[in-house]
């Protein structure tokens, strides 16, 4: 059992909490039972450390099961060792270090998708996490993110996704309007999600969201910038029918996804 926070492996795996580390070993830390649960079924050939105190496999036996299927060996340690490498207040005993797996952009077109995401600028890893798991839900072909969004590999945004990480593509450092290009010559129609478009409401009533559709979200603060803006066909906002000043951008690109979603299938 490892118990020493300080040996220099550990130290190696916990320096995989900062970016800098990411970019120079292509790794990422994925945290918790159902993240690790989820990499072990879906993409177990990404996990190559699997870290666990003897209670969390208690716990979980399903994930030590999923484990050593996939061949891995279960290193146990302590709980101080497993509170250094993991980013939570409260951590659940189950840290394992993966290899990054951005799907290339020509990939994400090798086929016309139906419903796209791109994430413009996209800055809080909360936010980012929360998109790509309801674009999971609303079975989405993929999500896109700009070369100015956050780290998709930042813990936060790991986490924030629930394993959705591992069920769909995400192509990364993207040029937004390549995408766009790229998404028309798929014959996909682009809407901006904005909070100076039309109602999603006059939008729905044109019937154009049962239509392959590529849905551009922007910053949390200030969204789409004008020049970025001008590439989509429309733009749509949400609109708020109680008091709210606003609505948060993952509720927002939620809403927006999923009226794509059930168009396409009625």
């Amino acid at each position: 059992m490892i118990d020493n926070p300080r040996s220099p492996r550990i130290r190696a795996v916990a320096k995989l909490s900062k970016r800098p580390a990411r970019q120079e070993t292509g790794l990422f830390l994925l945290e918790g039972p159902q993240a690790v649960g989820e990499a072990l079924t879906w993409r177990p050939e990404l996990v190559l450390e699997f870290f666990a105190t003897p209670t969390a496999l208690e716990r979980h036996p399903d994930v030590a099961e999923a484990a050593l299927a996939a061949g891995l060996e279960v290193e146990f340690v302590t709980e101080d060792v497993i509170a250094s490498l993991a980013d939570t207040v409260t951590p659940q005993g189950v840290v394992a270090v993966c290899r990054q797996f951005p799907t290339a952009l020509k990939d994400v077109f090798a086929e016309p998708p139906r419903l796209l995401a791109i994430l413009e600028e996209v800055r809080d890893p909360g936010n980012l996490g929360t998109i790509i798991r309801a674009a999971d839900s609303a079975g989405a072909d993929a999500v896109v993110l700009t070369g100015r969004s956050v780290d998709l590999y930042n813990p936060k945004v790991v986490r924030s996704t629930t394993g959705s990480i591992f069920h769909l593509p995400v192509s990364v450092d993207a040029d937004l309007s390549d995408v766009v290009r790229r998404s028309r010559e798929a014959g996909l129609r682009v809407l901006a999600a904005d909070v100076k478009g039309e109602s999603l409401l006059d939008v729905r009533r044109d019937g154009v969201l049962g239509e392959p559709t590529a849905w551009i979200f922007g910053n949390e603060a200030h969204g789409l910038e004008d020049e970025f803006l001008g590439l989509a066909d429309r733009a749509v906002t949400v609109p708020i029918f109680g008091r709210a000043e606003s609505m948060n951008l993952a509720t927002a690109a939620s809403v927006c996804l999923y009226e794509s979603a059930f168009a396409q299938r009625s």
